[in-house]
């Protein structure tokens, strides 16, 4: 991460938030963490966000998750980063799945 977390979220330094603790505790970049550390984040707050939406997830996504875990590490990176920025931003919140 090259910008600091206020760039990414409504994170203001000093403002005795979560983010603030994060801050003071790994550095405004999180460059404290290590990857691990990262990753299990990540993992955490994105089960968390799976379990806050309604409705069940596909049979097609479900059948194409064992393949993707056989992608290669930059592959995989890439395609959590593609789905974060459109969850981020909206893009395609509603698929239509045909069967």
């Amino acid at each position: 991460m090259s910008k600091p977390l206020g760039y990414y979220t409504s994170y203001t330094p000093g403002d005795g938030s979560v983010l603030d603790e994060l801050d003071d505790m790994f550095g405004s970049n999180l460059e404290k963490l290590t990857v691990k550390e990262k990753w299990f984040l990540i993992g955490a707050l994105g089960a968390q966000l799976c379990a806050d939406q309604p409705g069940e997830v596909s049979n097609a996504v479900n059948a194409v998750y064992p393949g993707i875990l056989l992608m290669t590490t930059g592959d995989i990176e890439g395609l959590i980063e593609a789905l974060v920025a459109q969850v981020r931003w909206r893009q395609n919140a509603e698929p239509v799945y045909h069967s």
